[in-house]
């Protein structure tokens, strides 16, 4: 089974580093590298982390901040993401916990025919 991965954003705590702590003060800076974000996605992108980000954002924000990406962003396991010893698979519900509430199968006899 593959390894579950996660990361850190450090975006917010690099630009406080390099004196921005302004949300709106990157965006000039990203102006002047071609790339066009309205305040509200500027804000997102510093404040919460990104599931997708474009390379050339990526790569604006390396250049403007004067750092690699190993202080951007901090590769790390997954919570819970521990090695599953068992091999076995569960019956679909069964990791919601029903258990013993599942109905049982019927089963049809043999009618009788007169």
């Amino acid at each position: 089974m593959a390894a579950k991965l996660d990361y850190h954003w450090h975006l917010r705590k690099i630009m406080a580093d390099r004196g921005l702590f302004s949300t709106t003060d990157l965006i000039p800076l990203l102006n002047e590298r071609g790339i066009n974000l309205s305040s509200s996605q500027v804000y997102r992108l510093v404040v919460e982390r990104p599931e997708r980000l474009s390379l050339k954002i990526l790569m604006a924000l390396l250049d403007i901040l004067d750092c690699t990406m190993d202080d951007l962003i901090e590769p790390m396991a997954a919570a819970g993401a521990g090695t599953n010893t068992s091999r076995t698979k569960k019956a679909v519900g069964a990791e919601a916990g029903v258990g013993d509430l599942r109905p049982k199968r019927a089963r049809i006899r043999g009618v009788e025919r007169s």
